[in-house]
């Protein structure tokens, strides 16, 4: 009896319009597809994206060199040289992130003491070689000093969570 059966259905073609009948459904109903430069979708206050190195108000980095994000970083992705300054303190000559491996955990921003170094919510950005995808201090910097409203929001958002 079942090979009839599945006989008829292979005649008729019953699983063709059950697909058929599926794909009118979804034709006609409502859109879920973002036009991504136009809209964007929301985002959660906890999204990290792009790596940035804050200033305090008067315009010094607040980067201490005390390595504890180099430290903290499962990928290796952190370089950080420092020197010492004539009032004493330390400060970093050179803090790379090499965005390539990076994967974006977070563990650098929970290991700074100061707030130094952040992930924005900053995720459409691109390189065209593999350079490009290499952050020095400077650069890291300016995405800081462009983005300090956003970010110092987030952290008072932060805070209230807490």
């Amino acid at each position: 009896m079942t090979a009839i059966a599945q006989y008829v259905k292979s005649l008729f073609l019953k699983e063709l319009f059950q697909g058929m009948a599926v794909t009118l459904r979804h034709m006609f109903g409502h859109k879920i597809t973002v036009q991504y430069p136009e809209e964007r979708t929301p985002q959660s206050n906890r999204f990290r994206g792009l790596h940035a190195l804050r200033r305090y108000p008067n315009g010094e980095e607040r980067c201490i060199a005390c390595k504890l994000c180099e430290a903290a970083c499962p990928a290796l992705a952190i370089t950080i040289e420092s020197a010492e300054r004539d009032d004493g303190s330390r400060r970093t000559t050179r803090y790379d992130i090499d965005l390539l491996k990076c994967i974006f955990c977070g563990y650098c921003e929970e290991a700074c003491p100061v707030d130094a170094i952040v992930l924005t919510r900053i995720f459409d950005y691109h390189g065209e070689k593999r350079s490009d995808l290499y952050y020095t201090k400077q650069m890291l910097l300016a995405v800081g000093d462009k983005n300090e409203a956003q970010i110092a929001r987030d952290r008072q958002q932060d805070a209230a969570y807490r």
